[in-house]
């Protein structure tokens, strides 16, 4: 399964990929593609997703027979009123679901024509533009001043466009298309992790 793949590779898994440059796996034509980080990415969430939509998200109840445990621990967390409590796995949660979207930001960003035009004259860009939009959108206005800053901070210090390309084996148009799977195959999962909070009229703005 994809989704065990992609959390379950050890380092010499990941060495052999560095160089043989990837593995294969086989795409929903049956053809078969090498292997990039992106695309073990893309095709994780996917089978996710697809997980997911078997129910549509209509029925949490019966969804909870899959995902249980998730329901479990907002369910615990709200009888102990505990779910904004620093540490808390349902706080935790949260914060892997502001993760999943600030990736999906930032690929949308990357992928926009109008940012590429500007950022990316004479091919050399950096990443800073693009992630510090998602930053902004996704999770600045749930952090502290001091948080933000040093998240600003570090944004200098992303790679170039071209670098990060390179490093995760993409081309421009590899990197679009796996790119595109995240960003479609993972708001199914978001949307399902934000009606877990509000099925139980817990706000989402925190």
């Amino acid at each position: 399964m994809a989704f065990r793949f992609l959390f379950s590779r050890t380092d010499r898994d990941q060495g052999m990929e560095e160089e043989d440059g990837g593995g294969a796996f086989e795409d929903a034509n049956g053809e078969t593609t090498m292997t990039t980080p992106l695309s073990a990415i893309a095709e994780a969430f996917e089978e996710l997703s697809r997980t997911v939509g078997k129910f549509n998200v209509r029925d949490l109840v019966e969804a909870s027979k899959i995902y249980g445990t998730l329901n479990n621990i907002l369910d615990i967390d709200v009888k102990n009123d505990t779910v904004k409590t620093h540490g808390s796995l349902s706080r935790n949660l949260r914060r892997v679901r502001q993760g999943l979207d600030l990736i999906r930001a930032l690929f949308k960003n990357f992928l926009s024509s109008e940012l590429l035009d500007v950022l990316c004259a004479f091919r050399y860009c950096t990443l800073k533009e693009a992630a510090s939009t998602a930053y902004a959108e996704v999770c600045a206005p749930y952090h502290t001043w001091a948080v933000r800053t040093a998240v600003s901070t570090g944004m200098y210090a992303l790679p170039t466009r071209e670098q990060l390309l390179l490093k995760l084996n993409e081309t421009d148009e590899s990197a679009e298309k796996e790119m595109r799977r995240y960003i479609e195959a993972s708001l199914p999962i978001i949307e399902y992790i934000d009606k877990l909070y509000v099925r139980r009229n817990i706000s989402l703005d925190w």
